[in-house]
């Protein structure tokens, strides 16, 4: 007994000791699961920041990553863009016309570390084991304003 009640944590569920099913209780395996997030990266009603900027969603990773697992696997990146919300066309914060022109998604692995040694003049190399090898995939969004390239992210 704990918690002023009795049940058998073996069988799955918070029934009497013996039972088939899961009973009532705080262990019940049939209780339908929540999602454990969820974000709208590309909300107009995000709160500001007290710099006036909009605050990054957290999370942003996240799906960021699930949107690169996504668009490497789609058999038509346009109508997955078009899916997402990507804008093709736009307008920057300094006002010039923005144009989708590529989306840039890079592999990269850290294989090794710095340490700066005292005063900054030198450092020192490690290689990382490959237990600490970390790797990810990075995400750009090519526009042009007309002038030259701009490189933007998801958020």
């Amino acid at each position: 007994m704990h918690g002023g009640h009795e049940h058998d944590h073996a069988n799955g569920g918070g029934g009497p000791v013996g039972a088939l099913g899961p009973g009532l209780g705080h262990n019940r395996p049939s209780e339908p699961k929540r999602p454990a997030q969820w974000q709208t990266p590309h909300r107009d009603d995000v709160p500001a920041a007290a710099d006036g900027h909009h605050r990054p969603e957290t999370d942003l990773d996240l799906v960021e990553a699930a949107f690169v697992e996504g668009f490497l696997a789609a058999s038509d990146a346009t109508s997955f863009l078009r899916l997402a919300r990507v804008p093709f066309e736009g307008t920057a914060p300094d006002g010039a016309k923005l144009a989708l022109l590529r989306v840039e998604i890079d592999s990269v692995a850290d294989v090794g570390s710095i340490t700066p040694h005292l005063g900054g003049a030198s450092f020192r190399y490690d290689p990382l084991p490959a237990r600490m090898v970390s790797r990810r995939k990075r995400l750009r969004l090519v526009y042009f304003d007309g002038q030259a390239p701009r490189m933007l992210d998801l958020a």
